[in-house]
């Protein structure tokens, strides 16, 4: 069985390629096949963000009207045929694509002539992922509007540098957009999207790589090939492929599926499609729970979360995936769907043991349903807490989701979601049968963290020791008992220092 062709826009042109293995990714066709070095392959994890590109895609606005939405992805663990049907820039092409209009009498484009005016590279290995960070911001920040410090360190936390050191960069980020601007001609690209997609809907081929645009067809594909790798935004797939050198006959590609694109509230449940990537996840998430920025930023880097999505996070099932802890701890449902039809169970049932689960051959993660705030209801008090070596772009030691509601002084709902402390992500039963029905006190909070520090037995590892991974769980319970009385400054990041002249 051969491989559909690829085909996507660069520098305002298709471009076709023929017979890419399934299992190709994105960096090897640009430096191997289209000898486009710029790109640099650095860690093969999606760690470095040195392999950062743009990608653009046609997707209606608001209004209904078809627009670009761009988004900076890492090209190591990205398989090529994912980007079949989108528009692709890399270092290159931003003062060679005919569709970017630089600004009058400049080679450079802004991001570019940032970068040089604030310093901001030195050997230059890690520079084309920082400047093609840089043009996602630019390309998503409002014109008009100033990016601030925090927001510049956000969005360049999946990318490292080495030698030059950050503040450049991150003056070079805010200073972009100072300087005369450069413009896409997004109706253009669109159009040339659209006529490339009917070009592609004419080729009728068996491939090896399944990207169906229906979950009818969809489930129809997993009930034929059950053996079939699954793939969605590939950013752990991507390292079995790269690190276990894994090879994989078909692949069967779920983000094209339109059902699996929707975020939606209805019967007083969010529902997040199983395609929908994490970035958009948390913020529908964050328009809910504002309290989740913080935990929604430090989950991987920007470009993982702009190809990982909420589905393949939770049906990965990895112990320290840092999303699972938070539904769990947010009661929330997940939807199994097969040709056989479609049931739903509460996420922390769907795990049987480390990375197995009570997914079915031919099921497929549809969705996951989570009920929505009552506002009118009990106070609320919601925190989620990641524990790392690194502030960014780190896996987690611990990761501890807490949600209790407290009316008239007493706890009348509590539910808590552990990672890194079990072979599962995990719900702490007996910390939340602690605090049901009780004072919301000091002493309930107490023997909350008693019980968290009971109930899970983790393991040492690299990250952290499996003692120190149980004093974090009593920690935490306590830090957010306080957070709940009002008081902030409870850790270093919260404390301000005012430095005199």
């Amino acid at each position: 069985m051969s491989s559909r062709p690829i085909h996507f826009l660069r520098r305002g042109q298709p471009v076709t390629l023929h017979d890419v293995p399934p299992d190709r990714t994105l960096l090897e066709v640009l430096r191997e096949d289209l000898h486009c070095t710029g790109t640099k392959e650095g860690c093969g994890e999606g760690d470095c963000g040195a392999c950062t590109v743009v990608l653009g895609e046609r997707v209606l606005d608001a209004q209904g009207r078809p627009t670009l939405r761009y988004k900076a992805i890492n090209s190591c663990i990205r398989l090529a045929h994912s980007i079949d049907g989108m528009a692709l820039w890399t270092v290159e092409d931003l003062t060679q694509d005919p569709d970017i209009q630089l600004p009058a009498g400049k080679e450079l484009h802004p991001v570019q002539e940032a970068m040089v005016q604030c310093h901001g590279t030195q050997c230059g290995f890690c520079t084309p992922g920082f400047v093609m960070s840089m043009f996602g911001i630019y390309q998503n920040h409002d014109r008009g509007a100033q990016l601030d410090r925090q927001g510049a360190q956000e969005a360049l936390s999946g990318n490292l540098c080495r030698c030059t050191g950050y503040r450049p960069i991150l003056e070079a980020t805010q200073h972009m957009a100072n300087l005369p601007p450069a413009t896409v001609d997004a109706p253009s690209v669109v159009t040339k999207l659209e006529l490339l997609a009917q070009s592609r809907s004419q080729v009728q081929i068996e491939s090896n790589y399944k990207r169906p645009t229906s979950l009818r067809e969809l489930l129809q594909i997993r009930a034929e090939h059950p053996q079939a790798q699954v793939v969605a935004g590939c950013t752990d797939v991507g390292l079995w492929v790269t690190k276990h050198h894994q090879r994989f006959d078909m692949v069967i590609d779920v983000t094209a599926a339109q059902e699996l694109q929707i975020i939606a509230s209805a019967d007083g449940h969010l529902r997040i499609g199983a395609a929908i990537t994490l970035e958009e996840a948390f913020g529908a998430l964050q328009a809910q729970w504002p309290q989740l920025h913080t935990f929604a930023a430090r989950f991987a880097g920007l470009p993982v979360r702009n190809s990982g999505t909420l589905g393949g996070n939770v049906a990965n099932g990895s112990p320290i995936g840092d999303s699972m802890p938070l539904l769990i701890a947010l009661n929330a449902q997940v939807v199994l769907a097969s040709v056989r039809g479609e049931r739903s169970l509460p996420l922390e049932n769907l795990y049987t043991g480390y990375r197995q689960n009570v997914i079915a051959q031919d099921e497929l993660l549809t969705r996951i349903d989570i009920p929505l705030p009552q506002r009118d209801k009990a106070a609320q008090h919601l925190r989620a807490y990641k524990i790392s070596k690194r502030q960014d772009d780190d896996i987690s030691a611990v990761c501890l989701v807490i949600n209790i509601q407290v009316e008239n002084g007493t706890v009348t709902h509590a539910s808590i979601g552990a990672g890194g402390v079990a072979a599962t992500p995990a719900r702490a039963r007996q910390a939340e049968a602690a605090l049901m029905g009780q004072p919301w006190n000091e002493a309930t909070a107490q023997a909350a963290a008693a019980a968290l520090q009971t109930e899970f037995h983790p393991i040492s590892d690299m990250r952290a020791s499996g003692d120190y991974r149980k004093q974090l769980l009593g920690s935490l319970m306590r830090r957010f008992w306080l957070e709940s009385q009002g008081q902030t400054n409870v850790t270093l990041q919260d404390i301000r220092v005012e430095v005199s002249a």
